[in-house]
């Protein structure tokens, strides 16, 4: 299996899935504990939520698993969160803290999953970024994610529905920061933070240089706002999910609109 797949849009809109994969090659998943072999840290149905919406938009997703190695973290492994609880560029431990290898990985076996997972998926996502800032004058880029709405281990209580990540606003316009945080807030029912426990990953923070005409936004939703419960089998509940597409189609599509001002 490929370790990217790539659906080339005519917009100036990037949608970036790194943690909807579920492939873990067989002698790595033959590594994996029987805790770490239900992969429950997958991003699930994030590429089903999204489908549909934003019709020009690029869509760049990872294949492969998180487990195999993490695409949303800085290929030398350092920290996004320093003093935090969380996990690495190749997983030791669950989102609960708990080990997921009966055999972790060595560092040459690190050092092959850069080169095999994580350097093409990110050589792909630079080619389309190139290629849209070309196109269009500017890049948009939205960071696909979500995350179980409970995890003791990397936050307290329950998490809020939508969680907006501008690297503290750098890596964005702030008109892009407004209006995404503007209508998560309008969208009754549903709960919002801006830079709170995720302020984005390694994309987000890497990617966007709005001085060069590159946007990101990092979206971590709450699974409990499109799954049926938030453990096996993670089914996607259509009922739940549907209102939440509404409110991202809003938001993909006020991106698209505030595209040509931020290009001219």
């Amino acid at each position: 299996m490929t370790p990217v797949a790539v659906h080339e849009g005519d917009g100036p809109l990037i949608l970036a899935m790194p943690h909807t994969g579920t492939f873990v090659p067989p002698a790595i998943m033959a590594r994996l504990n029987a805790r770490g072999q239900v992969l429950a840290d997958t991003d699930w149905h994030i590429d089903r939520l999204y489908a549909g919406l934003a019709p020009g938009a690029t869509v760049v997703r990872a294949t492969f698993h998180r487990y195999v190695i993490d695409a949303n973290r800085p290929p030398d492994g350092a920290s996004l969160y320093p003093g935090q609880n969380t996990t690495g560029l190749v997983p030791e431990t669950d989102f609960d803290g708990h080990p997921i290898w009966t055999h972790p990985p060595t560092e040459p076996e690190r050092a092959q999953r850069r080169r095999d997972f994580h350097a093409p998926y990110h050589a792909a996502l630079t080619a389309q970024i190139d290629r849209v800032r070309a196109r269009h004058g500017v890049a948009i880029l939205y960071d696909c994610h979500s995350i179980r709405s409970r995890i003791p281990f990397l936050f307290d209580g329950r998490l809020p529905d939508f969680n907006i990540g501008t690297a503290g606003g750098s890596s964005c316009a702030p008109e892009i920061e407004a209006l995404v945080a503007q209508r998560c807030a309008e969208a009754r029912g549903f709960t919002s933070v801006l830079n709170g426990r995720f302020k984005g990953g390694w994309t987000t923070r890497h990617y966007g240089q709005p001085g060069q005409g590159v946007h990101a936004v990092q979206m971590e939703l709450a699974q409990i706002t499109h799954l049926a419960s938030e453990s096996p089998p993670f089914a996607y509940d259509a009922t739940r999910a549907d209102p939440l597409r509404r409110h991202l189609d809003s938001i993909l599509n006020g991106l698209i609109a505030l595209a040509p001002a931020l290009g001219a």
